[in-house]
């Protein structure tokens, strides 16, 4: 499969008067054409950052890329310039953001906001642009997009926003879409049907899509694989099947375990990851999820762990994969969600009886 993203070893650093904030420490992923990766971890674990910078976007300063690289179709473009990657932002690679109505200008019709790209990178004019903004418009599933073309963001209600906002990414086809939390702030239903359309978008333009989230529930129907982050690295990545019904990080099990569902007994509390994820302007010593990490052995407070390959497509950093370490079970919270989301996806389970 083709490559249309490499990451290398990417270092993001922001200044501040506390010190230096390592906001992403080391961290690597590919993505391949017409693929969904999608980043996972609470707040503050790097993933916003890391999408960001790929855009070029983290202001410079008080933030900085320290180390590593970003191979975009072979090219590095860490050293680029502003202005070499305005050729790149809108047409080549495209992002949604979290709240439309502050990335939408209030003051400009939705229709001239898609033709504002459109004129630029792909050097349409006027009336093309504007035939081709009403044809986004009804590709996202708005109503009378001839009328609404004409139409200004506050007139349109959250989950059409967003829509409006994926046909401005979309609409130049770029190779890359990166899409950060574009459902956190819509309700249930309006996600699902956003959801439903980026996918189908995605089928029929063939687009790589990074998909950025807190939330490991709206991965399972939309990624191909997860990488979940915390503290600024990348501590499991592999397939969605490999994430969810045989996930390795005891964070990961933690992000599981504390997904709601209408399955559980309602008197049964939430499972919560205790603690809180560490400083990163001072990062701890050897593995940064340890204080919060109940199977956390003595060598996770001295030695930070390498990343283990269980599977071709299937790594951890975690010291538990050590051929030494103790033989610890996912908690019961975990394997009670495996099977749940193997009834869902009716899908096999892929752990062992007893799990």
């Amino acid at each position: 499969m083709e490559k249309i993203l490499e990451v290398k070893d990417l270092e993001v650093s922001f200044q501040t008067y506390g010190g230096s904030v390592k906001a992403v420490r080391g961290v690597s992923f590919d993505l391949h054409k017409g693929e969904t990766l999608a980043i996972v971890g609470e707040s503050g674990s790097g993933k916003s950052v890391t999408s960001q910078t790929i855009m070029k976007l983290i202001p410079m300063p008080p933030g900085k890329i320290t180390g590593g690289q970003i191979l975009f179709n072979g090219d590095d473009i860490v050293p680029k310039s502003d202005k070499e990657m305005e050729k790149i932002r809108g047409k080549e690679i495209s992002m949604i953001f979290q709240d439309p109505m502050t990335s939408l200008n209030p003051t400009m019709r939705v229709g001239y906001q898609i033709m504002e790209g459109l004129m630029k990178h792909q050097n349409m004019s006027k009336d093309a642009a504007k035939k081709r903004a009403v044809e986004m418009l009804s590709l996202v599933g708005i109503p009378m997009p001839e009328k609404r073309v004409n139409q200004y963001p506050h007139e349109f209600s959250g989950g059409m926003r967003q829509r409006v906002m994926i046909a401005i990414a979309l609409a130049a086809n770029p190779k890359l879409l990166i899409a950060d939390e574009p459902t956190t702030a819509l309700d249930v239903t309006i996600q699902a049907q956003i959801l439903e359309l980026m996918k189908d978008l995605q089928s029929k333009m063939d687009t790589s899509i990074i998909f950025i989230t807190h939330d490991l529930g709206v991965v399972a129907n939309v990624a191909d694989r997860v990488a979940v982050m915390y503290a600024g690295q990348i501590v499991e990545m592999g397939t969605v099947d490999e994430i969810f019904y045989d996930p390795r990080h005891p964070y990961t099990w933690g992000l599981l375990a504390s997904m709601p569902s209408l399955e559980n007994d309602d008197k049964e509390e939430l499972a919560a990851i205790p603690g809180t994820p560490p400083d990163l302007t001072n990062p701890p010593k050897g593995d940064a999820f340890a204080p919060r990490n109940k199977y956390a052995l003595a060598i996770d407070f001295e030695e930070e762990p390498p990343m283990y390959q269980i599977s071709e497509t299937h790594f951890a950093k975690t010291w538990l994969l050590h051929p030494d370490a103790p033989k610890v079970e996912p908690p019961e919270a975990v394997t009670r969600r495996m099977r749940q989301l193997s009834s869902n996806f009716k899908q096999p389970v892929l752990v062992k009886e007893g799990k």
